[in-house]
């Protein structure tokens, strides 16, 4: 078994560097539906898989000065109280274990679907906006906007473990449209860790919810299947791998759904 998780690590890491989105949106599912881990353990585990794999990606966007840093503090400023409130609510509520485990296979599901059609559509809705923009003399401050936001991808990325990379990138392409792509991506990288991380401590506190030797196997195949994938990036069409990533996440959140 431990060799499956290395193997998926690896094939979910060459997704996320052909593609740039996959990590949450294809791993939590692959635990759930192919390996038969409960949901809130699929989603704690890569919560904290996400932290760890995408610091490495933080390092090399900072230091290419790709990140916006005040952007990252005002959605921090939502997503880590909102994640904090979600989990602590579910908690004091007395939730029990196999509710929480229905709440989080739905919120799943419907997430991947959501991820679906931010992929499909993204740089339709964020044309839309950059022409918009355009035509204003100069760019309104979206500070609550950007917070609300952040409020939004803390609460679902807590139960789901998915919308951190593909919904925010989705977001930020449409509240920043004159922002360059480059700098839009090491941005929502950087506000997914402390994002992820947080969820993660909390699923890990509340419900002792992440499998350490599943996190280690995975963490041994991604990494060099991040690697390989980055390097082979520039040879496969986006036309191509965005249409058929989305149809495999609406098949899966459909099956999580119903």
């Amino acid at each position: 078994m431990t060799v499956g998780f290395v193997v998926s690590g690896f094939v979910v890491g060459f997704i996320v560097g052909l593609t740039g989105v996959g990590g949450g949106s294809l791993m939590t599912p692959l635990l759930v539906l192919a390996f038969g881990f409960k949901p809130t353990v699929a989603v704690g585990t890569d919560l904290i898989y996400a932290a760890i794999t995408k610091s490495g990606g933080v390092f090399v966007h900072n230091g290419r000065g790709s990140v916006d840093w005040k952007i990252v503090a005002k959605l921090a400023a939502g997503s880590l109280p909102a994640s904090a409130i979600t989990m602590s609510v579910l908690r004091w509520a007395g939730v029990r274990r196999e509710v929480f485990e229905s709440l989080t296979g739905t919120t799943l599901g419907i997430a991947l679907i959501l991820t679906a059609i931010s992929l499909v559509f993204r740089d339709r809705w964020a044309g839309r906006a950059r022409s918009a923009e355009e035509a204003l003399a100069t760019p309104p401050d979206r500070t609550v906007a950007t917070v609300i936001v952040g409020a939004l991808l803390g609460t679902i990325v807590s139960i789901s473990s998915i919308g951190a990379g593909a919904l925010g990138t989705m977001a930020l392409f449409v509240l920043y449209p004159r922002l360059p792509a480059v700098r839009i991506v090491g941005t929502d990288i950087a506000h997914a860790v402390p994002l992820t991380l947080v969820a993660g401590l909390f699923h890990w506190s509340y419900f002792g919810s992440v499998d350490v030797t599943l996190l280690s196997s995975l963490l041994v195949g991604s990494l060099p299947g991040i690697w390989l994938g980055s390097h082979l990036a520039s040879r496969v069409s986006d036309r191509v791998l965005r249409p058929t990533l989305a149809g495999m996440l609406v098949l899966i959140g459909g099956k999580l759904v119903f």
